[in-house]
């Protein structure tokens, strides 16, 4: 189940930095943060270095042809990113890297047991985020198997892809990773988009204005790609999935409405425990009536389904909850992708209560 992609919250150049801070800062406060710090510095410079142009990559005799046409759909892709969405024109997605995993990174979140508040995590210099994202799976998974005795539910994803804001423009930018090259014409349109956006506009601290942003950009223009430069067998391929998301999107989303009234009610705790265990088994309920009735056995959010709780349900609301907005707010600027960017720099650079209240009056 794939809700979004991660924000690396920092390229190489500000890990280092904050690698740094944090050397400094273990003087008086300890080192709790250098080791995660060290390990993103690490596996992204990692990563980078296992990056080709792909110029290079389509040259090489050795690249399967299926490999090649993938690489060659991406550039028309990245050429309309610049031309038709008003999305940087820069080194980002002109190299491809091989990374021999699933994911390039494993995000760890977590959530109270009677709440969909995520936790957040602060460092030096590159600020508080509500995830940590690592390179190595078995890392990720030790790391939140430390937080439930201290009373958070956690869940760990894989995720394909990040955005390193543009600061890794000067070592090759962001590269396409094999983690998520075939995928289906639409889905790929809109990783890239997504990712790209994160180099337009980005508030520091608030992961729920900046994955929305990335969210709707991506919804927009992989539309906008779908319409006028696909196949009629990628959009049908790609409407059969996107339906099934949004059916999917709208059931979690009424089971978080659901259990944030009752987390914020006046229950007793047993109450609210009893509660959240109905709504619960409802959902997988209603999951498995949809397979039934709608998706023809598809059982491919099985595991999303099986493992949600508290923490994967409180991150799915990061990549939407200002999604309606951010729409909204594009409609207003008439439909232009650079007035709208232009448009969200200006939220980003405004206090946060100042950005939020913008956003609830655009909020359909």
């Amino acid at each position: 189940m794939r809700w979004g992609r991660a924000l690396m919250w920092a390229g190489a150049g500000s890990l280092l930095l904050a690698l740094a801070a944090a050397g400094t800062l273990c003087l008086t406060s300890g080192c709790t943060s250098i080791g995660y710090l060290a390990q993103s510095a690490g596996g992204h410079l990692g990563l980078l270095a296992s990056a080709r142009p792909v110029s290079e990559v389509i040259a090489d005799p050795a690249t399967p042809e299926t490999l090649k046409q993938r690489l060659a759909l991406t550039q028309r892709m990245r050429d309309y990113a610049v031309s038709e969405l008003g999305l940087p024109d820069n080194r980002s997605y002109r190299a491809y890297a091989d990374i021999h995993r699933a994911a390039a990174v494993w995000n760890v979140v977590a959530a109270p047991e009677l709440s969909l508040q995520l936790k957040t995590w602060c460092f030096p210099v590159v600020g508080c985020v509500s995830y940590r994202g690592y390179f190595d799976q078995a890392a990720a998974e030790a790391y939140a198997a430390t937080l439930p005795p201290e009373g958070w539910e956690t869940s760990v994803y894989a995720v394909p892809a990040y955005s390193t804001l543009g600061f890794s423009d000067w070592l090759g930018g962001d590269p396409l990773l094999s983690s998520f090259i075939q995928w289906p014409e639409g889905e790929l349109a809109r990783l890239i988009f997504h990712e790209l956006s994160h180099q337009v506009a980005y508030a520091e601290g608030d992961t729920v204005f900046n994955e929305s942003y990335a969210t709707a950009v991506e919804r927009l223009g992989g539309a906008r790609w779908l319409a006028e430069r696909a196949s009629a067998e990628a959009r049908e391929q790609y409407q059969r999935f996107d339906q099934r998301r949004r059916e999917l999107r709208a059931l979690t989303q009424a089971t978080r409405d659901r259990l944030d009234a009752l987390y914020r009610g006046p229950g007793s705790e047993a109450d609210k425990r009893a509660g959240k265990a109905a709504e619960m088994a409802r959902l997988r309920d209603e999951h498995e009536r949809l397979k039934r009735e709608r998706w023809d056995g598809y059982n491919g959010f099985d595991a999303y389904i099986a493992r949600s709780n508290n923490a994967s349900l409180g991150v799915q609301a990061a990549y939407h909850a200002w999604v309606p907005a951010f729409e909204a707010l594009f409609a207003r600027e008439g439909r232009d992708f650079r007035r709208f960017h232009a448009a969200v720099q200006q939220l980003a650079g405004q206090p946060r209560d100042q950005r939020e209240a913008a956003l609830r009056a655009l909020q359909p």
